[in-house]
């Protein structure tokens, strides 16, 4: 069986990763719609216990209710970003195994220079990770062409640097996966945010030109509740964008150490055989 071909349980993580999303972001906006109307939009935060009227002085639950339709929207994606920067750090934590990756690694070099390849594939089996998975099959590849005949060198080091590309190509998914998320949620939500306060703003304006007399109370309260959505929508992005370059970061360390156990891999066999 080459590395191409998925596991049952591999299969399924990647179905459950794909139904994922699907599940999360609808329950997210669901969840975000209930606490936007039923503890922001309480009774009890607003003069005359009605929300149609302005909120209590100095309640913030009133105020961010008074935001608009846009605020839910806003809530919806803050929580998208929490639950898919929580569900990123699990799967790279798991990903990147027990142990550290670079010692594994280590690991891994000087049992190839031992010509040890039984324990480097103990330490595999051991380590679990998305390094080892790669490295695991490459190793497999490794003793498959120690025993075959009729090859030219060359031809099984291009074999073995052909496994290892494939069972990486395997294991990369997994690791971006749900990360065009986050890029989004980046891009999207000061955006969104900004589109919230211009239409708080012209809702200010306009309430303000049909009073007559100005009102700098009012224009001031509307202008707050304006705002919001702009709170809301920087603070959004600038946590997605954060965590968006920290796992990409993890993920970029992570495939140079697939690249430098590939590179022993092939190394150690031309010296083995020159």
């Amino acid at each position: 069986m080459t590395a191409a071909k998925q596991t049952p349980a591999k299969q399924q993580g990647s179905n459950m990763g794909s139904i994922f999303p699907l599940v999360a972001i609808p329950a997210c906006f669901v969840l975000s719609t209930l606490i936007y109307l039923y503890v922001f939009g309480d009774p009890s935060h607003f003069v005359d216990n009605d929300p149609a009227k302005d909120p209590l002085p100095g309640d913030y639950f009133g105020t961010v209710y008074k935001g608009g339709w846009v605020v839910p929207i806003l809530l919806g994606i803050f929580f998208i970003t929490v639950v898919f920067v929580i569900e990123r750090f699990i799967t790279l934590n798991k990903a990147a195994g027990a142990g550290g990756v670079d010692t594994f690694v280590q690991q891994i070099k000087s049992m190839l220079d031992r010509g040890d390849m039984a324990a480097a594939i103990a330490a595999c089996d051991k380590q679990k990770g998305s390094v080892a998975n790669v490295v695991r099959a490459g190793l497999t590849k490794y003793s498959e062409m120690e025993n075959v005949t009729g090859m030219e060198k060359d031809e099984k080091i291009v074999a073995i640097q052909k496994e290892v590309e494939e069972a990486t190509t395997l294991e990369l998914p997994m690791l971006e996966k749900n990360l065009s998320i986050l890029a989004t949620i980046a891009s999207i939500a000061t955006l969104l945010g900004l589109f919230g306060t211009v239409l708080g703003m012209i809702r200010a304006f306009a309430a303000l030109a049909t009073a007559g007399a100005p009102d700098s109370t009012a224009l001031a309260t509307g202008i707050s509740e304006a705002l919001i959505n702009t709170a809301l929508g920087i603070g959004t992005s600038a946590i997605a964008i954060i965590f968006y370059n920290i796992f990409t970061s993890r993920i970029d360390a992570m495939t140079y150490r697939i690249d430098e156990a590939g590179f022993s891999l092939t190394q150690t066999y031309a010296a083995k055989h020159h």
